[in-house]
């Protein structure tokens, strides 16, 4: 029988009172999830101020086979960060006061932090050294870098930058024995065994804890030119992509799609957007480039492409930003999809990725394929097109998501999640592109993937974390402790 008193006593040593969280209305924004869909239940909450504590912590645990659920900002979608309501036996470890930018060389390009600043906080810090780090999420206010890392967040720049996995040239973590692991090298070159850091990417902390990483960073470009392009069809969206392509090349940062479907969503339940094409187009994409040369020239060159485009009828209308101001008003739009469909009703929302020359295919089968189990609900699609990755949601309005019962709803969930992913299987794709697996996707995985990649995770989990105390029950397995 675990003395929880006694434990957190020893927490309260190793990092005094203001690391430890015990109160329980304190409690409740770490043991929520960022949805409202799933609680959880821990003795305490833990806020380490170096990786130095992190490692006293990890220790302890280990010895008492305490479970911990490492914690970044908290802005997961599929319940990864959230601890198990049925394990009083665990921890949440957030890595909020771990907020430090430890160094930036310039020259290198490169910048070391700690896992707990936000993505925001590491944006502004690259920008002061006239450079940028490209990763750009909705959440980036509240989202923490080693969150990113353990999920290997994607988001708006993917196509031109790539995502976590290409954006960490090196990682610190405490490994679930409390051993610290210092691979902070700032290399682009290092052939010298495993890369053991991308065990920790997109490892949803499985294996460890990242508290600290290099980042990329690249030129801060000085021009920037977007674009809000109408069209009927998302089997136009590849063709388009590489007609811009080919006149802009490698400028191209962004190609976001949205379906009419979401934005009138938008318009309606958001303030102050307002539709920059009058309702023209089923579809409209987002096109940004982004150059170091000025920004007449930029603009002209998207112009171009745009001309092309409308000629070729790949598109049926266009909106070019004429400032800053017209651009960051078509990136709100962009960006409030969330806030308008949480608004609006309740979303079985999925995170598919297809290879970019059957994201059209893709919808129309999903549609077909849920005719009946989305009778009543909105069919909405937003997504990254230029890289594959779609959010394909099914949004209930509030008002018809209570006429089921809850047995009904989970059951209906769970066949639509069930549809969308078998199609974008069939198609030779991803049941999540970059939200991660959580607990939401944790039993589809073993469908989705070969029984040699499940066995392959299994055993790194194993030799890793032989006890099974780090985020039990996300990623691979039931919790078993």
């Amino acid at each position: 029988m675990l003395d929880t008193t006694a434990v957190v006593e020893t927490f309260n040593r190793l990092l005094g009172s203001a690391g430890v969280i015990t109160a329980e209305h304190e409690l409740e924004p770490y043991v929520s999830d960022w949805w409202g869909k799933s609680k959880g239940s821990a003795m305490c909450v833990l806020r380490p101020s170096n990786t130095e504590e992190v490692s006293a912590v990890v220790k302890f645990c280990a010895e008492q086979q305490i479970a911990i659920v490492p914690q970044g900002g908290n802005t997961g979608l599929c319940g990864g960060a959230t601890p198990d309501p049925n394990n009083a036996r665990s921890i949440v470890l957030s890595l909020t006061r771990m907020n430090r930018i430890r160094a930036l060389d310039a020259y290198n390009q490169t910048m070391t932090v700690d896992a707990g600043c936000t993505l925001a906080a590491i944006q502004e810090a690259a920008r002061e050294a006239d450079r940028l780090f490209p990763l750009s999420l909705g959440s980036e206010g509240t989202c923490q870098i080693g969150g990113n890392i353990s999920t290997n967040a994607g988001g708006t720049a993917v196509l031109r930058y790539g995502n976590m996995r290409d954006l960490v040239l090196g990682i610190e973590a405490v490994l679930p024995d409390g051993t610290i692991w210092n691979g902070l090298r700032g290399l682009r070159k290092d052939n010298t065994g495993y890369d053991l850091k991308q065990l920790f990417i997109g490892g949803e902390g499985t294996l460890g804890i990242v508290t600290g990483a290099v980042l990329k960073l690249f030129p801060l470009p000085k021009a920037h030119a977007t674009a809000w392009a109408a069209f009927e069809s998302l089997d136009q969206a590849p063709v388009l992509l590489a007609r811009v392509r080919s006149i802009c090349a490698e400028r191209i940062t962004s190609f976001e799609v949205c379906s009419r479907s979401e934005l009138d969503l938008v318009y309606r339940h958001i303030p102050d957007t307002t539709d920059p094409l009058n309702g023209h187009g089923d579809w409209v994409a987002m096109i940004e480039l982004a150059d170091m040369q000025d920004a007449s020239a930029l603009q002209t060159l998207l112009e171009t492409a745009m001309e092309a485009a409308l000629e070729e009828g790949l598109v049926t209308d266009v909106a070019i930003a004429a400032n800053q101001s017209q651009s960051e008003a078509i990136w709100r739009i962009r960006h409030s999809v969330s806030e308008a469909n949480v608004r609006e009703g309740y979303s079985v929302s999925h995170d598919i990725s297809v290879p970019l020359s059957s994201v059209g295919q893709f919808v129309t089968h999903a549609n077909s394929a849920l005719s009946e189990l989305a009778e009543g609900a909105h069919t909405l699609v937003v997504g990254h097109a230029g890289d594959g990755n779609l959010h394909y949601i099914v949004l209930f309005p509030h008002a018809t998501w209570q006429q089921f019962a809850p047995n009904e709803r989970a059951q209906r969930a769970a066949s639509i999640t069930a549809i969308v992913q078998q199609t974008a299987l069939a198609l030779g794709g991803s049941i999540s592109a970059e939200h991660g697996i959580g607990v939401a996707h944790r039993d589809e995985l073993l469908a989705a993937k070969p029984a040699a990649e499940m066995h392959m995770m299994h055993a790194i989990k194993k030799a890793l974390d032989p006890l099974g105390i780090m985020n039990p029950g996300k990623l691979l397995q039931p919790a078993s402790i």
